[in-house]
C-alpha cells in the first residue's frame, strides 16, 4: 500500500487546460517579465468582470488594480482613505495580521473591534460603540473601517455599511479570504470604498503571490496605480510629488492569474462541497461543531477554510502532553517561517485538547491549524484600544481549521473525519 499523502489546509492548483502556462509563455516570449504588462491589464479586466457580476444578472461598475500582495492592497486603500500618522482605524481583531499591520506602516493606530458569534466577523454593535467612544475620547472619528471575511464568511455588509454611512467613515473590505463570497448576491469587496483580494498560494486562486484592490471608479484606480508605481509624475524624467511604492503585480504572475480565473467557479463549488461533507460526517461527533453560515439567504460563503470548534470537556488523545515542549521547527507547511520561541506557552492560546488534536492529526498527515489569534491579544498590539465582548477570544481557545483546498478529495474528507473520531475516542 502506498504511503498516504499529506493533506494541507488549502493549496490552489493549476487549470486543467494549462492556461497558466500559455499566458506565462507569452510573457517570456514578448519579454514582458516585469511589473505591468498585457497580462496584468487582462487579469484586471477579468477580475473586474467577476466582481461586477451580481447574482440577479445586474452589474456594477468597479475597477481593479493588480498588486504585489493583498497586504499592499490594504496599505494603498488606507492611503486612498486619507489615513495619516496619528489617525485611528477600526479593524476586526479576529483576523490575520495583514489586516492591521499596514495601519502601522502609516504611523496610524489600529483600534480593534470584536466579533459576533454567528459569522465570527466584526460585530456591528461593537463597531458603533467604538466609533462613538473614540469620538468622545479623541474628538475625531476614526478614518476608516476594515471588516474581514474571516475564512471566507461574509460580514454583515448591510449593518456595517449603514453604520459607516451614518458617521461618514469609508470602509475597506478585507475580502482576501472571501474571493467569490457574496452578500445579497453581490461579491464581497464591492460594497465599500475599496475591496482587498489576495492571490497567495493558499487562496481561492493564486498568482503564486499577489493581490488586488477593487476601486469604486477608474479615477480612484488610476490614483492607486500611481502610488503602486513609485508615484511618478508625468514628466520625461523622474519627478515625485508623493512617496510611492513598488507594489505593481508582475506580468508573469498575472499570467498565472488569468489561467486561474478559468477555475475560480470550480474552486468555489469544491469548497462548498467539502464544507457540506464535513457538516454531514461530523454532525454526530460529540463536542465537535462545524462553523456554518447563518440561516439567512443573504449570506453565501466560499468556505475558503472549513472551521470547527471542540468543546473544552472533550478529551483528545495525547492531551496531557500538550504545550510541554517548545516548538523548534516551522509550523504550517512549506510556508511556515517562525522566530524562535523561548517558552512553550503564551497568555492566550488554544485549549490543550485543540493543540492535542493538531498534533494527533499531524501524525496522520493532516494539517489542522488553530484559528487566527485575535490581534488585540498579540504582544505587538499590547497597547492598542479594543472593543470586545470576548467572542473571538473564546473561539480562539476552542477552534480549529480543516483542509478544504482543491486537492482535498471526498476520500480525504472521510479520512479526516475518521481521524478526528479516532482522536477523541
Amino acid at each position: 500500500m502506498s504511503e498516504r499523502k499529506t493533506i494541507y489546509l488549502c493549496l490552489a492548483h493549476m487549470s486543467e487546460a494549462g492556461f497558466e502556462q500559455k499566458y506565462v509563455k507569452e510573457a517570456f516570449d514578448t519579454n514582458w517579465v516585469v511589473p505591468m504588462g498585457p497580462n496584468v491589464n487582462a487579469f484586471e479586466q477579468d477580475l473586474a468582470a467577476f466582481a461586477n457580476n451580481k447574482s440577479d444578472g445586474s452589474t456594477l461598475d468597479r475597477s481593479v488594480v493588480c498588486l504585489s500582495a493583498g497586504t499592499a492592497a490594504v496599505h494603498l486603500a488606507l492611503i486612498g482613505c486619507g489615513v495619516q500618522a496619528g489617525d485611528e482605524v477600526l479593524v476586526q481583531s479576529f483576523t490575520f495580521c495583514a489586516s492591521s499591520h499596514p495601519i502601522t506602516y502609516l504611523g496610524a493606530k489600529p483600534v480593534f473591534v470584536g466579533s459576533e458569534p454567528t459569522t465570527w466577523n466584526m460585530d456591528p454593535v461593537l463597531l458603533e460603540k467604538a466609533i462613538l467612544d473614540r469620538k468622545a475620547k479623541t474628538g475625531r472619528y476614526p478614518k476608516a473601517i476594515v471588516p474581514v471575511a474571516l475564512y471566507g464568511m461574509p460580514y454583515d455588509c448591510e449593518r456595517i455599511m449603514a453604520i459607516a454611512d451614518k458617521y461618514g467613515i469609508p470602509v475597506i473590505e478585507d475580502a482576501a479570504e472571501g474571493m467569490g463570497s457574496r452578500f445579497c448576491g453581490q461579491v464581497l469587496g464591492t460594497f465599500g470604498k475599496y475591496g482587498v483580494l489576495s492571490f497567495n498560494g493558499n487562496k481561492m486562486i493564486t498568482t503564486s503571490g499577489g493581490g488586488a484592490l477593487i476601486c469604486r471608479s477608474r479615477e480612484e484606480a488610476n490614483e492607486v496605480m500611481w502610488y503602486a508605481t513609485q508615484a511618478r509624475d508625468a514628466y520625461p524624467y523622474y519627478q515625485h510629488t508623493a512617496i510611492g511604492y513598488n507594489y505593481r503585480m508582475s506580468n508573469v504572475c498575472a499570467g498565472i492569474g488569468r489561467g486561474q480565473m478559468t477555475v475560480l467557479d470550480e474552486h468555489i463549488a469544491h469548497h462548498k462541497h467539502v464544507q457540506a461533507m464535513y457538516e454531514k460526517l461530523l454532525a454526530d461527533v460529540p463536542g465537535v461543531k462545524m462553523h456554518q453560515q447563518p440561516a439567512d439567504e443573504r449570506y453565501d460563503a466560499n468556505f475558503w477554510l472549513c472551521a470547527a470548534t471542540i468543546a473544552p470537556d472533550v478529551h483528545v488523545k495525547g492531551q496531557e502532553s500538550a504545550y510541554k515542549e517548545v516548538i523548534k521547527t516551522a509550523v504550517g507547511g512549506a510556508a511556515g517561517v517562525i522566530h524562535a520561541a523561548d517558552e512553550a506557552t503564551t497568555d492566550c492560546q488554544p485549549n490543550d485538547n485543540v493543540e492535542a488534536l493538531r498534533v494527533f492529526m499531524l501524525g496522520k498527515k493532516v494539517e489542522c491549524r488553530p484559528l487566527w489569534k485575535p490581534m488585540h491579544k498579540q504582544p505587538v498590539y499590547a497597547d492598542a484600544a479594543v472593543y470586545t465582548n470576548g467572542v473571538e477570544e473564546d473561539l480562539f481557545k476552542v477552534g480549529f481549521c480543516l483542509p478544504a483546498g482543491p486537492y482535498v478529495t471526498d476520500d480525504d474528507v472521510r479520512y479526516i473525519c475518521e481521524c478526528i473520531k479516532e482522536a477523541i475516542a
